[in-house]
């Protein structure tokens, strides 16, 4: 929604929600896991290891979904924003076929959690479709071909796409995704408290003394912990990853069309910066969902032109009746082109973290969720380190 006052509000943040806001009270006792951070790797890594006999704690500093799980555009992909022939180029055919690997169990796990608890959040595959619009462009759509192909991610080439876009060539790639992200987290939350996790929000964590148990302190009240994460989308303080990943923004606005042509799949043009596309239908009503326009924070001091450039972009291919909602937000970007997840450099064993997602967090979320679990339950990587801050 576009506020009266010119606020900008998600189409998450404004929909009724099947889920109450979820609340819950300090237990006199050491937790085994403190997690700090409401969004959505936070909520999943919490239920992984509720499910597991873990006592587990989530402290949110605001309400749950508030900062970035609630301004995503909720792709869900196996082909990544850093292409698979960079990934090879860097980290070898193992590590690329790893990297694919773990994208196809983050969806599974999406899809698992839908079925398990029967969450009404719009859940659905879909095909994605890539473009290229100039000889250049289609050079690395060929790139992308053969190297999505090589690690085991379906692509083929495609006739058509389902926007209306003049193109060279373009990219089918199978079994993609798209979710309400809030309603999702709201209902893992729920599922969470039923298994005796509890949640605390407008809970910030002031402060912590890392031992082989953590004492944590927070605006209302302290506790303990042996294992402490954080999913707080960059950690708090001066840590080694904030030289890692740098500030990007990106801005997003949901459209009603006049002539109901919505898409189907999720589709992305290849300029730098690139826009993306996709339709959610949300108790019973159409949105198209553009984004795009993204920079590096503070490098661009006039945000309002970014939407205005966007909305222009949306305007001059689509029949728009109304622009309904507009939002922002931000990301961080590897410097390796790999999320960070793991044990935070320069603390002590029990001190996690999961940052560093670039544009794929809400897929990052539960590979990162995957990968904490199995770390913080076995002292085992699941995917051979390839994600490792360290």
């Amino acid at each position: 929604m576009i506020a009266r006052d010119g606020r900008c509000v998600s189409l998450w943040q404004d929909t009724a929600n099947p889920f109450p806001a979820v609340t819950g009270k300090f237990v006199n006792a050491v937790f085994d896991v403190a997690i700090v951070g409401g969004g959505i790797t936070g909520i999943t890594l919490g239920l992984l290891l509720q499910k597991q006999g873990k006592k587990c704690i989530i402290l949110e500093a605001k309400n749950l979904c508030f900062g970035t799980t609630g301004g995503t555009t909720a792709h869900l992909n196996t082909l990544l924003d850093n292409p698979y022939a960079s990934i090879i180029k860097d980290f070898g055919k193992e590590g690329a076929e790893t990297v694919a690997r773990a994208t196809k169990e983050a969806l599974g796990l999406f899809e698992s959690n839908v079925t398990e608890f029967n969450i009404d959040c719009g859940f659905e595959r879909v095909p994605a479709f890539l473009f290229s619009q100039d000889d250049q462009q289609t050079n690395e759509l060929n790139d992308i071909h053969d190297s999505c192909n090589e690690v085991g991610v379906e692509a083929r080439y495609a006739n058509g796409i389902p926007i209306p876009f003049n193109f060279r060539k373009a990219l089918e790639i199978a079994g993609q995704g798209k979710i309400h992200p809030v309603r999702y987290v709201h209902a893992l939350a729920k599922a969470f408290e039923d298994l005796g996790g509890a949640i605390v929000e407008q809970c910030r964590v002031v402060n912590i003394e890392e031992d082989e148990t953590i004492s944590i302190e927070t605006s209302l009240d302290n506790l303990k912990a042996k294992t402490i994460v954080y999913a707080t989308h960059i950690p708090p303080g001066i840590n080694l990853l904030h030289l890692r990943c740098p500030a990007y923004r990106s801005y997003a606005m949901a459209v009603k069309l006049q002539d109901d042509n919505y898409p189907s799949a999720l589709c992305y043009d290849m300029y730098d910066p690139y826009h993306y596309y996709r339709t959610q239908i949300i108790d019973g009503e159409k949105y198209l969902i553009v984004g795009g326009e993204d920079h590096r924070t503070g490098e661009n001091n006039n945000t309002s032109k970014c939407f205005l450039q966007l909305e222009s972009h949306i305007r001059s291919n689509f029949n728009v009746a109304e622009i309904s909602h507009r939002w922002s937000s931000q990301y961080y970007e590897p410097v390796d082109g790999l999320a960070y997840i793991g044990k935070l450099p320069g603390a002590r064993e029990n001190v996690f973290v999961a940052t560093g997602y670039g544009g794929n967090g809400i897929t990052y979320s539960h590979i990162a969720a995957l990968e904490l679990a199995q770390l913080i339950l076995r002292n085992e990587s699941r995917y051979n380190d390839l994600f490792s801050p360290t």
